[in-house]
């Protein structure tokens, strides 16, 4: 038979292997029982988990903003204005007061008021349930609130109390204490004590749980989330928690919305507070004064015993009343302004009273933006230090503004001051016509004028801090609840339906993947595609996993059908123009089965009526008649290295004639010789083939592994046909190479190849596994095939 071609053996080595999707499958599908068992496991796993893991609720609550600088005017305008330009102020806004309300600031003032540094749980025999303080039997407190070890250092313990009164106390620093409620107790943080909850009087036993306000704060940090609306321009917030006990998550958002609410309260009562303490402080001064100016204007009457002028002098007078009346206002806008330069000079960097009535609006709105940047900046202190570099910016605005503003108020100052000067010009016009009216008369115009302005400014000054009254007390909502904190009685997790699906899931990947690690990481040849990716030598046949080595007379069985499937392929590789054929039977490495496919080849022949000679020409560890059951025959007749030794000796006498159980002849290897390839050397193992080929019309020789020694390729010239035995799941695919080699260098005579051991039932092969393939096994006990595989793996070895 013809060599392949070396283009013969690249055109099958380029070529990509067929994924057979039907082999895969009963390679998983063999360990089915894998599949099954994971899958029950991981499910009784998830029944355990859902039955005893603590359900989590999502609690959820929105409010609604209220900006002062969009509330109306002008600023409505520019605000919308901006929207549409996409610079609006609103998404600004919104992620500002995020900050504040997520503010380490805000978050402590909830756990302080709350407790919520202190846990408690009712301990079950499985799992424990949190409570709220209030749901607690006990309340835990210290002793010494200031001690510095309750800032650092968390605490556990176990309270256990049952009915009749006995409870005890158990850490991990003293062991179990009896203990009386109300009784202090030494603990690592201090002396602390339990103090009984009288609505509350359940027995058993309790986890508490103390830990540092900082960490809680960090806690809460991150189990709460605040989100604005999607609309960028929304003013809405939305606030949600996840946690295990629902009502302590509603507590928890309701508070921290209404410490917000708080704080941004009691920052606007700041300028209104300032405010009115400005308006009281002058009071108490003008009252003074006015007081003065009445008592001067009692005593000028009394003194001069003034009484009224009388009409003639009406007339003047009213065109005199006007210019006065103008003199007082601009007299009072000056005295106003010298108060406000005066404060602003005063008090730097401090909140400014608003609104006293000036008549020029840029002050005002100057005195507006300075007190919105004194309050931003406190705001900032109360989470940054001076050194920060948003407060030393916000603090440059503040002394500019002031410095502005003073320069406003002396500008203004000036003003007023040429009007004065002005009307009292007219003024001293009006005196001089005046000047026919009694003494007594301008003398008292002249106190009862001072008398009119302190009197003017008392009265504005008293409605100014009736208006700051009614605005402190009439102070707008800062936010509007949509949604107080909810949550549905639902848990969010764990959801017994992914669970279970994840169970299944993973159920079925645990074994999938250990099996495919498993198939991935074996470099066994496993069935003949192996062989074929890398030889393109024929396959002659599989031979299945068998517990029984040796076919039987009238055999059924899977591994004969195999074998008379081979005898068959033989006769096709041999064609039909020799007499007798030689066939030599090898291997790459021991324990792949060549004497085992040798012996029952050479049975399966003789079963057709041929006749046969096996040849064990593994003279250096020969196995055919153990095989054959046989070995004490081999110390009373001599094999064929005595032959090679001494030729002379007749090539019958070392002939085992029909054994009994057997219809073929034997020549064993004999007694192991030392130099056995010197011996296979000498020429005279050519003569036994000879005789064989003259005798028989089938030698089969079993021959050393070539891999190890050279004795095959010595003698492999006389073989008609070279059956190559490869043991599935035994073989590294890197040793394919051997018989590569072998085939396209041709030093093996018609090279074939034979996949010895292969296990159908796992999928590999092409199926004597159905029909014959397992028949015989499917009536086996358990027990018998067990007691099998143990017989199988001892021949193993």
């Amino acid at each position: 038979m013809n060599q392949p071609t070396s283009n013969n053996y690249r055109k099958i080595e380029t070529e990509e292997p067929e994924i057979n999707l039907k082999q895969l499958f009963e390679q998983y599908a063999f360990y089915w029982k894998w599949f099954i068992v994971s899958i029950v496991l991981c499910l009784i796993a998830s029944f355990v988990y859902l039955r005893y893991s603590q359900p989590i609720y999502n609690v959820n609550s929105k409010i609604l903003l209220q900006d002062e600088k969009q509330q109306g005017g002008e600023l409505v305008a520019l605000s919308e204005l901006s929207s549409l330009t996409g610079m609006g102020s609103g998404s600004a806004f919104v992620t500002d007061q995020i900050d504040v309300i997520k503010s380490r600031r805000i978050l402590r003032k909830v756990v302080e008021i709350n407790r919520l540094n202190v846990t408690y749980a009712s301990k079950g025999n499985v799992k424990s349930t949190e409570l709220l303080e209030a749901e607690s039997p006990v309340r835990l407190t210290w002793v010494d609130n200031n001690n510095p070890k309750l800032d650092s250092s968390s605490y556990s313990f176990t309270f256990t109390h049952v009915e009749g009164g006995s409870a005890s106390w158990k850490d991990d620093d003293e062991g179990t204490r009896q203990y009386t409620l109300g009784q202090k107790i030494s603990t690592s943080l201090g002396q602390a004590l339990l103090s009984p909850n009288v609505s509350n009087k359940a027995y058993g036993t309790y986890q508490i749980h103390y830990e540092p306000i900082d960490k809680t704060v960090d806690d809460l940090l991150k189990d709460i989330s605040v989100l604005p609306n999607k609309d960028k321009q929304s003013f809405i917030v939305n606030f949600s928690m996840s946690h295990t006990h629902k009502a302590k998550a509603e507590m928890i958002l309701n508070s921290l919305i209404e410490q917000y609410n708080t704080d941004i309260t009691a920052d606007k009562m700041q300028l209104t507070r300032a405010t009115s303490n400005f308006i009281n402080s002058r009071l108490e001064l003008i009252s003074k004064d006015l007081a003065t100016a009445d008592s001067k204007v009692a005593d000028y009457k009394d003194r001069n015993n003034l009484v009224d002028m009388g009409s003639e002098a009406q007339l003047y007078m009213q065109n005199a009343t006007e210019n006065e009346r103008k003199l007082i206002e601009y007299q009072t806008q000056l005295r106003l302004a010298d108060m406000m330069r005066s404060t602003a000079e005063e008090s730097k960097r401090a909140l400014l009273p608003s609104n006293m009535g000036l008549a020029d609006p840029s002050i005002e709105a100057t005195i507006k933006n300075y007190n919105a940047l004194v309050l931003e900046r406190e705001d900032l202190l109360k989470s940054a230090t001076s050194d920060n570099p948003v407060v030393q910016n916000i603090t440059r605005n503040v002394d500019e503004l002031n410095k502005s503003l003073e320069l406003s108020l002396q500008n203004y100052r000036k003003v007023l001051q040429s009007n004065v000067n002005a009307l009292q010009t007219q003024k001293n016009k009006f005196e001089g016509k005046l000047g026919q009216l009694p003494n007594q008369e301008r003398g008292f115009k002249d106190i009862s004028r001072q008398q009119q302005i302190v009197e003017q400014l008392y009265l504005f000054l008293l409605q100014k801090r009736e208006e700051t009254e009614i605005k402190a007390s009439a102070t707008p909502a800062n936010l509007k609840i949509i949604d107080a904190a909810y949550g549905s009685d639902i848990p969010v997790a764990p959801k017994k339906s992914i669970v279970l699906l994840g169970a299944l899931i993973v159920g079925f990947l645990v074994p999938f993947g250990i099996l495919y690690l498993r198939f991935l990481l074996d470099n066994k040849i496993q069935s003949r595609k192996d062989i074929e990716a890398v030889l393109a030598a024929p396959i002659l046949g599989e031979m299945p996993t068998s517990e029984d080595p040796v076919v039987r007379d009238n055999d059924r069985s899977s591994l004969a059908e195999a074998f008379r499937i081979l005898r068959t392929n033989i006769s096709f590789m041999l064609g039909a123009k020799k007499d007798s054929a030689v066939i030599f039977v090898t291997s790459t490495t021991s324990g792949e089965g060549k004497s085992f496919v040798s012996t029952n080849l050479a049975r399966i022949l003789s079963m057709s009526g041929k006749k046969v000679l096996l040849i064990g020409a593994d003279i250096r560890s020969p196995k055919v008649l153990d095989y054959l059951g046989l070995s004490h025959l081999q110390h009373t007749n001599v094999g064929i290295t005595q032959y090679l030794i001494n030729p002379d000796m007749d090539i019958d006498n070392i002939i085992l004639k029909t054994p009994e159980g057997y219809r073929f002849d034997i020549i064993y290897s004999g007694y192991i010789a030392p130099n056995p390839a010197e011996l296979l050397m000498n020429g005279h193992f050519d003569d036994v083939i000879k005789y064989g080929k003259e005798h028989y019309d089938y030698v089969i020789v079993d021959t050393a592994p070539v891999s190890l020694v050279t004795d095959t390729l010595l003698i492999a010239h006389n073989a008609d046909l070279t059956v190559y035995v490869s043991r599935a799941n035994y073989l590294d695919k890197r040793l394919l190479n051997v018989p590569k080699e072998l085939y396209e260098e041709g030093k093996l005579k018609n090279m074939a190849v034979v996949v010895n051991d292969v296990d159908f039932a796992k999928g590999y092969g092409y199926g004597y596994g159905y029909g014959y393939g397992y028949g015989d096994m499917g009536n086996k006990s358990l027990r018998e095939r067990i007691k099998g595989k143990i017989k199988k793996l001892l021949q193993r070895k």
